[in-house]
């Protein structure tokens, strides 16, 4: 071979092995090829590459949702001075610090508010006492709901439990890399379902499971609605305030337990009550007593939406059919509510999936 000839073959094979690889990798890739190679061949992150370079350029352009958090409401969250009752024989409650007793409250699930203490005794109501070492103090949840702007381009979520991100869909986690906490907010750029889950791809190379978030969904007003109203999604346990058509504040709740499930419909409310105990179940092991249960809104019988300082699980199934919020959530649904001349809000409650 003429010598000119043989540096001509060598140059071809060099170009072509420097434009093969290129246009390879600039071949768009199929979603579900990615899903099982999601770093291969024009994929990048379980995305196709060119997905994924326009997402990116969103992340790194909106890299939080744009809300604005209601502020902890400091006053009512010290209002009162929650306690647990512990003793599972019963506690005993005196007329007096060390005095008489008067009347006796079955173990259970049974929260008070103390008042008064001297010497080792409680005041949880006037002229009721129990010995401190039946109690043990509880502080209220200070997570709080974010104001929403209808407009934005992508779903906003919470981490409703410490989470460590994949870097692909259905990949372990990331290592070196620090949980997402607990009620931090995110945006939600892209999903894909792996093996019957869904995950959603919430930073640059960052994927979560579903069951870690809780989504903020906006429906349309259901007929007959009309003014200030809420809907509460059973599967991500959010609930939504809405003005008529434009979704105005949104939360993580907690709803019933299966035992218990909120009933789905659209309900109007029925009467408000500022602060009321609550109790039930009595003489079952399932039996609960709860001082100063705040900020009540009645829509379907006995059920509500109404404050809690028991528990912070919100994003869970929590309840025995109430919508649980926080203190200070609760307070401001109350107000804003009856502001403007709506004192029967609707309650519309639905379920973006099925629970399994």
């Amino acid at each position: 071979m003429p010598r000119r000839y043989h540096l001509l073959t060598i140059a071809i094979i060099l170009i072509a092995s420097l434009v093969i690889p290129f246009l390879q990798s600039e071949t768009p890739a199929s979603a579900n090829s990615c899903l099982s190679e999601p770093n291969g061949n024009g994929c990048r992150a379980g995305l196709p590459l060119v997905e994924y370079q326009r997402l990116l350029d969103e992340m790194l352009l909106y890299p939080e949702p744009d809300v604005r958090q209601l502020p902890p409401n400091e006053d009512e969250l010290n209002r009162f001075n929650f306690h647990r009752l512990t003793n599972q024989a019963g506690t005993t409650i005196y007329d007096a610090p060390g005095g008489a007793p008067i009347g006796q409250i079955d173990a259970g699930f049974n929260f008070v508010s103390i008042s008064n203490s001297v010497d080792g005794w409680v005041e949880i109501n006037p002229g009721q006492w129990v010995s401190a070492a039946d109690t043990t103090p509880v502080q209220p949840s200070t997570f709080s709901g974010v104001f929403v702007d209808p407009d934005s381009p992508y779903t906003m979520a919470w981490v409703v439990w410490p989470v460590t991100p994949s870097s692909y869909p259905g990949g372990p986690e990331k290592e070196d890399t620090p949980r997402i906490p607990k009620y931090a907010r995110l945006n939600i750029y892209a999903e894909v379902e792996v093996d019957g889950w869904r995950w959603y791809l919430v930073g640059p190379e960052t994927w979560v499971k579903q069951v870690f978030v809780g989504k903020a969904l906006y429906i349309d007003r259901p007929e007959g609605v009309k003014g200030r109203w809420f809907a509460i999604d059973l599967y991500e346990q959010v609930l939504v305030a809405y003005e008529n058509d434009t979704p105005v504040f949104a939360t993580l709740v907690s709803t019933g337990l299966p035992e218990w499930e909120t009933n789905e419909g659209t309900f109007e409310t029925w009467a408000r009550i500022a602060n009321a105990p609550m109790s039930g179940a009595e003489g079952q092991e399932d039996f609960y007593s709860l001082e100063n249960v705040p900020w009540t809104l009645y829509f379907d019988n006995d059920i509500s939406l109404h404050g809690t300082y028991w528990h912070d699980g919100f994003g869970y199934r929590h309840s025995h059919g109430c919508v649980n919020l926080t203190i200070t959530d609760s307070h401001w649904v109350f107000d804003w509510s009856q502001e403007g001349g709506y004192e029967k809000p609707m309650v519309h409650v639905w379920a973006s999936g099925e629970y399994r």
